[in-house]
């Protein structure tokens, strides 16, 4: 009988597109008084989004060709499903900070499924996107609010390579 050798892919998943995300402000430490403070809010009151840390699977090793699946949970655990016989340990799960008006209660939105594509073609699905929100999420006192997410990719045949997707995110006030 045969044996087939295992094979390792590299599947990452990044390039979350989101709300605008506020842009990043840095100290000049040559440059003035140097603040520690947090930025002024928008005097329209917006919400921002920003992406803290992206989705990642790291590699995931098949065992041939045919149908299979990798998990990253919003909690950090995986599975893996099929001829996915392994999720590399560095996989990561995807962090969202939000910021806005303290106390402020918020609906998010974020898609259940997204198509995902390699430079060279290929296509593979994130599906069952899930995350660490409560029922009614809401901004803390000092109007910050984080969560987790992860999901379930499916690959077929001999998908190969990194696969690339955006994950809009939708937050606003209630």
């Amino acid at each position: 009988m045969g044996r087939i050798e295992p094979f390792v892919i590299a599947f990452v998943v990044t390039g979350i597109a989101l709300a605008l995300p506020a842009p990043a402000h840095a100290q000049c430490r040559l440059c003035g008084q140097p603040s520690t403070q947090m930025p002024v809010d928008s005097v329209d009151g917006d919400v921002q989004l920003s992406v803290e840390t992206a989705l990642d699977f790291d590699r995931l090793i098949f065992s041939g060709s045919g149908v299979g699946a990798a998990t990253v949970r919003p909690d950090g655990s995986s599975a893996a499903e099929g001829i996915v016989t392994a999720v590399g340990p560095r996989a990561t799960v995807g962090t969202v900070l939000v910021h806005g008006e303290p106390g402020r209660a918020l609906r998010v939105e974020v898609p259940h499924r997204i198509e995902l594509y390699s430079v060279s073609g290929g296509r593979v699905t994130l599906e069952q996107v899930t995350t660490d929100l409560p029922p009614m999420p809401r901004l803390d006192s000092a109007g910050n609010l984080s969560f987790r997410f992860g999901g379930r990719l499916v690959v077929s045949g001999n998908a190969d390579g990194q696969f690339r997707g955006d994950l809009p995110i939708t937050v606003e006030y209630l």
